[in-house]
């Protein structure tokens, strides 16, 4: 039945971009058909289980641990206005992505229109670029923690925290932005469909008719000179880490210590790895990795990490579990 539905879509953009073939020679104006996961479209109401059921424990999750550092003013501090930025750049980041692959999944609703596409693109890495830079200002908080503790008040303030989160949104868009007119100066002649659930940038570029070669090396300059320097800061915050914490005396900080470095590290790595993978794999895989390897691992980096990070970042974290208990308290107060 999802490949039937998928030929009666086809059928009708080829029928779409004949039409358009013949006014201009453009296929912009017919739209985009993103197909899912090709190869796997009869598991496609089975897949939507999973990602649907990840997508709402984030969604709830994160909103939740919004909730709780806005309502305590004890949690204002930057590294829980970190945290709530890195939360609400997970919901925007899996919200930009999977409402549309569920509707395809359920409902069949593949088409999306071309600037449709481009928008969707445009926010997935850019929030992709901002969660980035979150995480690194994160790592860096607790550098400063760690290694500078009677200076983390006057390093981290908040006219800093203030600076950083400007950087981070002002490099995002000066990052992506030109993504979007490298991608409308292309010729398009072909059908346009997608093998992906979403709209990445490459995936557009290779529907053009026309030499992609800077969208290439664009695409690949932007993720090694954002994402690729923030995982090296990143290695270098976290090694400074660890050599401060094996100088702890006592044998529970470090533990202690040794088990919150693991499991942030741990969620880094889920968060990078497939998001580089897609990267390269998109650039240079070609025909050694399967198109469906591909996709089903760039839609898990955007659900698995926004998951688990307030798992890992907010219940492991004891003013959390204390300020969602406080703002539970004060509603049942003020409902009473």
């Amino acid at each position: 039945v999802a490949q039937v539905r998928v030929l009666q879509k086809i059928m009708a953009l080829l029928s779409t971009n004949s039409i358009a073939a013949t006014n201009n020679s453009d296929t912009r104006m017919a739209g985009c058909l993103l197909i899912g996961i090709p190869g796997l479209e009869y598991l496609h109401i089975w897949l939507s289980i999973p990602f649907c059921a990840m997508y709402v424990a984030a969604l709830v999750s994160n909103s939740f641990l919004i909730c709780v550092i806005l309502s305590q003013p004890s949690l204002h501090e930057p590294m829980y206005i970190f945290l709530s930025m890195l939360a609400s750049a997970d919901v925007l980041l899996s919200t930009a992505t999977m409402p549309k692959a569920l509707a395809n999944f359920w409902l069949g609703s593949s088409h999306i229109s071309f600037d449709g596409c481009l928008t969707q693109m445009f926010f997935i890495h850019f929030l992709f670029v901002a969660d980035s830079a979150v995480l690194l200002a994160m790592a860096f908080d607790r550098y400063v923690a760690i290694c500078s503790p009677l200076r983390y008040a006057t390093i981290l303030t908040s006219t800093v925290i203030g600076k950083i989160t400007a950087a981070t949104l002002t490099r995002s868009f000066i990052i992506m932005f030109p993504s979007i007119f490298l991608l409308k100066r292309l010729h398009y002649c072909r059908i346009n469909i997608i093998a992906h659930t979403f709209c990445e940038h490459m995936g557009i570029a290779r529907l053009s008719c026309s030499d992609i070669s800077i969208n290439v090396w664009y695409g690949l300059a932007a993720a090694l000179l954002s994402t690729g320097l923030d995982i090296i800061l990143i290695a270098v915050s976290y090694i400074r880490i660890l050599r401060a914490v094996f100088q702890l005396p006592s044998q529970d900080a470090r533990s202690k210590a040794l088990s919150t470095c693991g499991s942030h590290v741990c969620v880094i790595l889920l968060f990078y790895i497939p998001a580089l993978f897609s990267v390269f794999a998109y650039r240079f895989g070609g025909r050694l990795i399967p198109s469906y390897v591909h996709i089903l691992l760039a839609n898990l980096y955007v659900v698995i990490p926004p998951m688990l990070n307030p798992i890992i970042y907010g219940v492991r974290t004891k003013p959390i579990l204390e300020g969602a208990k406080q703002m539970f308290s004060n509603l049942v107060k003020g409902c009473n």
